[in-house]
């Protein structure tokens, strides 16, 4: 099969992606929104820098410096996201010929757009009788379609062209539909990624080196950086006080928030530096290893799909304390295999992290109960088998 990929090249999830379809001797083409290298096996690449994204640095890859703003550029993340969802649809017209050019030249059998903006944008441009699929994961549906009117626009454009919807969370089958994808077509709910590959990830050595030695527990680690208008941070630091008050010698680990001004303004203010490490970008290997280490997993989550880090952790027997929203409830039940906290209330979330660090018994059935969800909807292999049967079904019938 011809499959061309429009994704953030530098991105995991792109990564996983690609690799399933290249290791399967597909031929795999890819328009990347970012600047990237090319990936491994690729029969080609495009780079097309929709909405900007040659000047931005985006969640993914971005040197230290562009990734941990201080002061007044750190102030200034919200304003640069709505001037993205107002400007950033505008730039699509600067691409469209580029992106048709490309797409005429490779003759794909399929090309699917890992998520709406700004990919699926641009993928809309795919010309009728080339299936298109989309994949919708975090906040396509919840948070960025409603950004501007132009998102909006768009996000209804992209879901009435696409002939196949794959989603990371069974809400947004709901929301698809909302927003105009219509219910004769295909749908398949899969983890963002494809699936997580559950024996490499444990094959990590807990030995792995980190930043700094941990002592032994409790671990609590928050590893999704700084997300406007998904996590709220800013609720998680005011709670690790009132966990300190009961668990004293409890340690909080957060990856990619070193230098970020909004933590340590945070870390500074409440007193906590001696309990709480910013830690720079991990690899992924250094990250898996941290989850291994690691009693508690925090994600206060107010917008979000189904993360790559929650599913991992929960393979590697983290206990999960999330935001209670749709896509949460889909995967943790509170008292069974984790907690639904509210994340705007500082209490809420210091409770859940002090009961689960007080039950040993139940972070270890949890961690039984994880490890069979896992295998059982999150596992790589069968995910993406189900994906190659989908995209099948898509093809024109000869």
């Amino acid at each position: 099969m011809r499959i061309l990929f429009v994704a953030d090249g530098r991105s995991p999830t792109a990564l996983n992606w690609l690799r399933y379809w290249v290791e399967k001797g597909h031929i795999v083409h890819l328009v990347s929104t970012y600047p990237c290298e090319p990936p491994n096996g690729l029969a080609s690449l495009q780079v097309i820098p929709v909405a900007f994204s040659n000047f931005a640095g985006g969640q993914v890859g971005n040197t230290d410096e562009a990734r941990h703003r201080s002061g007044l550029a750190g102030s200034l993340r919200g304003i640069l996201r709505m001037l993205r969802y107002y400007l950033g649809p505008l730039s699509l017209l600067f691409y469209r010929k580029r992106y048709s050019q490309f797409v005429a030249e490779i003759q794909p059998e399929l090309v699917h757009a890992l998520r709406i903006p700004f990919e699926g944008m641009l993928a809309t441009n795919t010309p009728v009788g080339i299936p298109l699929v989309i994949s919708t994961w975090g906040n396509d549906l919840t948070l960025h379609a409603r950004g501007s009117f132009l998102m909006a626009n768009l996000t209804r454009s992209v879901l009435h062209r696409a002939d196949g919807l794959i989603t990371d969370t069974h809400r947004d089958v709901r929301l698809g539909a909302e927003w105009g994808f219509a219910g004769t077509k295909s749908t398949l709910v899969a983890p963002g990624s494809g699936g997580i590959r559950v024996n490499e990830i444990l094959a990590i050595s807990a030995a792995e080196k980190l930043p700094e030695e941990l002592p032994a527990e409790p671990i609590i680690v928050n590893p999704r950086g700084q997300r406007p208008g998904s996590l709220r941070q800013d609720i998680f630091f005011q709670a690790i006080p009132l966990v300190l008050e009961k668990i004293p010698k409890a340690i909080f680990v957060c990856p990619s928030l070193v230098g970020d001004s909004d933590a340590e303004h945070w870390v500074n203010r409440l007193g906590i530096r001696n309990n709480t490490k910013l830690w720079p970008r991990l690899s992924q290997a250094q990250l898996w290893s941290l989850f291994q280490k690691s009693q508690i997993f925090v994600s206060p989550s107010v917008h979000d799909g189904t993360p790559n880090s929650l599913l991992e952790t929960m393979a590697c027997g983290c206990f999960p304390v999330v935001g209670n929203i749709d896509s949460m409830r889909e995967w943790v039940q509170t008292g069974v295999n984790g907690f639904l906290v509210e994340a705007a209330d500082v209490h809420s979330i210091a409770n859940a992290i002090v009961q689960a660090i007080n039950q040993p018994a139940l972070r270890k059935e949890a961690a039984k109960f994880n490890a069979t969800l896992i295998a059982e909807r999150a596992a790589y292999a069968p995910n993406m088998a189900r994906v190659e049967i989908f995209y099948k079904s898509l093809l024109p019938k000869t």
